[in-house]
């Protein structure tokens, strides 16, 4: 009789959740990953306990390249590492959400321990029932398809995260090297200095200058001494700041190798401007709006109440009889309908809407301001290459010559020498705005603006 029984059950069952089974689509889009698409990053482990303690990282040593900062910082960005946690979260959250309910199994005995023929076990009556919980309108499927787009949206956070390492650490690693051009034009000015002050000193001796001449030479090397520590101890510091893009304790490399001085027309506005829906940041909402939607249909499936099946046998133990047992339990949704779950989750995709157009909004300003930046250091860069360095240099060399030859005064090679090297140190600041607007616009399209796709010839 219990067989019996509990076939009539998981006859009920399966007619009941047959159609719950198949999952709705998930939304799934394709990602335009252009930005460092060739190296690794970091992958969650099957043993997550095991990432408490702090991971040993191998600190580089000797020359690193923009593309070795790059694979560290994917690899042991600590944020980054736990945006990938996320995203394995988000999937055993989805499995958990597919589930079904469990059964639930009751046993009862009743008729005992009263007196006269009540006494002991003698009228006992013994259930044995299972019961399970039916969800309707296709809840459970409802519920996995909302934890599929949660799951969607969290690595559309990850790739945004990725994106924010690689352009952190790209800057970084323009500000180390912009900081290695300033201590070599130091060190090679206070070189020049020396050599002017031997100059200078042996024209006072000759007597051909006032010893004040030599007096305001020992103080401009004095200066530009106090530069070049200064800016030995700004690369240091650039040097820890990249460092840390990969967790690094210390900046146990000798030096980044690359060229400051390259740069490359720049594509128009509008160019750019196509190129957004590439952003992560804007990407995201297509998936965020279908969640919001996915999640109102779930409020609206729960206004159908589920049903619970019980199926057992009962033993009479006063006349050795069994007994099937059959019952259904169903709520009565006369107070609570959900009608706040709905209305918050109408509210929700409503909110998203307005969301999105802020997020675009945002983007666009952004993209805005990082193209002005690119476009005007692009300009300064060039023209200091073209127009100024050449002929601040050309001044200086002239000002030597005649110094030298009684022609100029001292005042003359130091005013070269200044203009000559400002000119410079403004060369590699306009180098160093140019790199550092670039990346901020390849993180806002989503893809390196040298890409051959970019050009329409």
């Amino acid at each position: 009789m219990f067989m019996k029984s509990l076939l009539f059950l998981i006859l009920l069952y399966t007619l009941a959740v047959s159609g719950d089974l198949q999952q709705g689509n998930e939304v799934t889009l394709s990602r335009h990953r252009s930005l460092g698409q060739k190296l690794n990053a970091i992958q969650s482990s099957d043993k997550p306990m095991e990432t408490l303690n702090d991971p040993k990282i191998g600190e580089p040593t000797g020359i690193i390249t923009l593309q070795d900062a790059l694979a560290l910082a994917l690899m042991h960005n600590p944020e980054l590492k736990a945006f990938s946690w996320e995203v394995r979260a988000s999937e055993a959250g989805r499995l958990q959400a597919s589930l079904l309910p469990n059964p639930e199994l009751e046993v009862e005995v009743e008729e005992v321990g009263g007196t006269g023929e009540r006494r002991g076990f003698d009228g006992a009556e013994s259930t044995l029932q299972l019961s399970q919980l039916i969800e309707l309108k296709g809840k459970r499927r409802k519920r996995t398809r909302l934890a599929s787009l949660e799951k969607e949206l969290a690595e559309w956070d990850y790739e945004a995260k990725r994106l924010d390492v690689l352009t952190e650490t790209a800057k970084s690693f323009v500000g180390v090297l912009a900081a290695q051009e300033r201590l070599k034009l130091a060190e090679e000015l206070f070189q020049l200095s020396e050599k002017v002050l031997a100059t200078v000193s042996q024209r006072v001796e000759a007597g051909k200058d006032s010893p004040v001449e030599k007096t305001k030479a020992e103080i401009a090397l004095a200066s530009v001494e106090i530069e070049w520590e200064k800016s030995g101890q700004n690369l240091e510091s650039a040097r820890k700041q990249l460092a840390a893009t990969w967790a690094g304790k210390s900046a146990a490399f000798e030096k980044v190798a690359g060229k400051l001085d390259v740069v490359s027309a720049i594509p128009t506005a509008s160019e750019l401007a196509d190129l957004i829906a590439q952003n992560p940041d804007i990407s995201r909402w297509a998936v965020e709006i279908e969640q919001r939607r996915a999640a109102l249909e779930l409020e609206k499936a729960k206004v159908a109440p589920d049903l619970t099946l019980n199926s057992g046998v009962r033993r009479f133990n006063e006349t050795d009889d069994t007994a099937l047992v059959v019952g259904v339990s169903i709520p009565l949704p006369v107070f609570n309908r959900n009608q706040g779950g709905i209305l918050e989750a109408k509210h929700r995709l409503a909110k998203a809407g307005e969301e999105r157009r802020a997020a675009e909004a945002s983007v666009h300003t952004a993209l805005a301001e990082a193209y002005q930046a690119l476009s005007n250091a692009f300009t300064e860069a060039t023209n200091l290459k073209n127009k100024v360095l050449d002929g601040a240099q050309s001044v200086f060399e002239a000002s030597k010559t005649g110094y030298s030859q009684g022609k100029l005064d001292y005042l003359n090679v130091l005013d070269a020498q200044r203009t000559l090297f400002e000119a410079k140190v403004q060369y590699i600041e306009a180098l160093t705005s140019y790199h550092t607007a670039k990346a901020d616009v390849e993180r806002l399209i989503g893809c390196s603006i040298d890409s051959e796709t970019l050009w329409k010839k």
